[in-house]
């Protein structure tokens, strides 16, 4: 990150400085306090807030609900400024680009400004032109706030003090995707792809041509903000049926894709031509293979409260600040669990949900990965938007239904088999060791010379799977001996008693009950939820 020691710094940095002190940092910061002093430092800080509001992995929930509200309120270029730097870009003059171009932005925040204009070939197009030496001023910015954050004191109900340098660099780290507009074209053009489709869903064209780093050119969209229910009913929509597309496609976007909209209000959200259509792909959110699977199937162990199940699931996402309490943990879990248990999916509310993982994950020292947390804000945000055009309808809902339908949809019975029936060979191949490695262990057991060294973690978790597998090795006992009893007896040339086709009934019986204790144990090992 550059860093100039020069007098422009020394007196920004002294402007840092006052301001911070103005608002009596030292004696601590309340949600309130720290969106008013991001408000009087500027519009980059601003910017950065705004960025700080998707990550309640970090910050307290409080404090970025607080820090949502933030709205940039910049003062515009001048014209002759954003053509300056138009022509800079393409090296040549704004009219051999343009057919027209507006001089009144369309908007202006802290990164970029936005103009109306029409190409050549007479096609009406939005102009986003970045600010220029933003790039420094930020990093300026980061760089100061770096060596201030020592008088932040933001401490969470745990009594851990918030890790202002991590904060910081995350920040950074967004803003600088956000200056980066090839970065925003390419996230574009992959968001109109995965949702090419899906009938009622689209988005700005990109222009690719015309785009650079600091200029990028998309396609205008005019059409009705989604939010908008009067002129949305005026237009003769139905605000239920958006509500329920928008929720729909929101969760194809997580569950299927991987790749969503991570900042949707209402200014992000059009109604055109009967398509909903997503604006501004400036802030994306990833899921990697591996953490959709994980949040599918913690969707589904939350629906069989499967407590022990979501603990391992909450761990896998999680990084660790250290040792893990299981029994801690585990009780946290089951007391989310309780506070919910007796309502209705439909009726739960996802900010309250998004909240209480986030707080149990912060008492016992996890931390979501970047994409999970930005999911969590995502959701909110959506919420929000879908309750105010069709309160009826439950994000959460839909998410389970989406997720419910799509495993169905995904599970291979043939596959399931196959791996059962490898698993049962597999096992079948040590059964007639097993009659001879048990007489060991109960002659050992018997002459007092059989030792067991065991540590258990206090976690019910771990006692109830102990128990658990000890029944499972019984049984397997019982079924190893009676296959082998069986198979000896039908074996046997001089076998007595009475026979069926040759085979004496007594074994073919054993081997029977061995075939149905066999199964049984299959369906124990790979479908229990026990």
């Amino acid at each position: 990150m550059p860093e100039n020691n020069s007098a422009g710094n020394k007196k920004r940095f002294n402007e840092i400085l006052g301001v911070l002190r103005a608002h009596n940092v030292a004696k601590g910061l309340t949600p309130q306090k720290l969106r008013m002093i991001f408000e009087d430092l500027g519009p980059t800080f601003i910017k950065f807030g705004q960025i700080m509001s998707m990550r309640p992995d970090i910050l307290p929930a409080e404090y970025c609900e607080e820090l949502s509200r933030l709205r940039a309120d910049v003062q515009p270029l001048p014209f002759q400024t954003v053509k300056s730097e138009i022509e800079k870009m393409y090296g040549k003059p704004i009219g051999d680009v343009f057919a027209r171009f507006d001089s009144e932005p369309l908007g202006s925040a802290s990164i970029a400004q936005v103009h109306g204009a029409e190409l050549k070939n007479g096609e009406k197009v939005v102009v986003k032109i970045k600010r220029p030496g933003i790039y420094g001023v930020m990093s300026r910015d980061v760089s100061l706030l770096r060596k201030a954050s020592g008088l932040f004191k933001v401490i969470e109900k745990t009594g851990n003090a918030i890790d202002f340098g991590l904060v910081t660099d995350e920040m950074w780290e967004a803003a600088r995707q956000e200056m980066d507009f090839l970065n925003e074209a390419g996230q574009a053009e992959k968001f109109r792809q995965l949702n090419a489709d899906v009938a009622y869903v689209t988005s700005p064209r990109v222009y690719g041509e015309y785009s650079t780093s600091s200029v990028f050119v998309m396609e205008y969209i005019d059409g009705i903000q989604i939010d908008d229910t009067e002129s949305l009913k005026e237009a003769g929509y139905d605000c239920n049926e958006i509500g329920l597309k928008l929720a729909e496609n929101y969760a194809k976007q997580v569950i299927e894709d991987g790749f969503f909209h991570a900042d949707p209000h209402p200014g992000n959200l059009r109604v055109r031509g009967g398509k909903i259509v997503w604006l501004d792909m400036g802030m994306m959110g990833r899921l990697s293979p591996r953490d959709r699977n994980l949040l599918k199937n913690a969707i589904y162990a939350a629906i069989y409260k499967d407590i022990s199940e979501l603990e391992e699931l909450l761990l896998a996402f999680c990084d660790r600040s250290g040792p893990v309490d299981h029994s801690q943990l585990y009780t946290d879990i089951g007391d989310v669990f309780d506070k919910y248990s007796n309502l209705e999916v439909g009726s739960i509310n996802i900010i309250k949900v998004r909240d209480d993982i986030m707080a149990v994950a912060n008492r016992n020292g996890l931390s979501m990965p970047r994409g999970v947390s930005m999911l969590g804000r995502g959701l909110v945000t959506l919420e929000g938007v879908v309750g105010k055009i069709s309160p009826e309808i439950n994000i959460m809902q839909i998410l389970v239904n989406y997720v419910s339908g799509k495993m169905i949809k995904e599970l291979d019975l043939s596959a399931e088999l196959k791996n059962a029936c490898v698993s049962v060979l597999r096992s079948g191949r040590r059964v007639p060791d097993m009659p001879s490695q048990m007489s060991e262990i109960l002659k050992m057991a018997i002459k007092g010379q059989l030792k067991t060294n065991a540590e258990l973690s206090g976690s019910k978790k771990f006692l109830d799977r102990l128990d658990n597998m000890a029944d499972k090795v019984s049984l397997a006992i019982v079924e190893a001996a009676l296959l082998a009893g069986s198979a000896m007896l039908c074996s046997s040339a001089g076998g007595r008693g009475k026979s069926f086709l040759g085979v004496p009934v007594l074994g073919a019986a054993g081997l029977a009950l061995s075939a149905i204790l066999g199964v049984y144990m299959v369906w124990l090992i790979f479908f229990s939820k026990k």
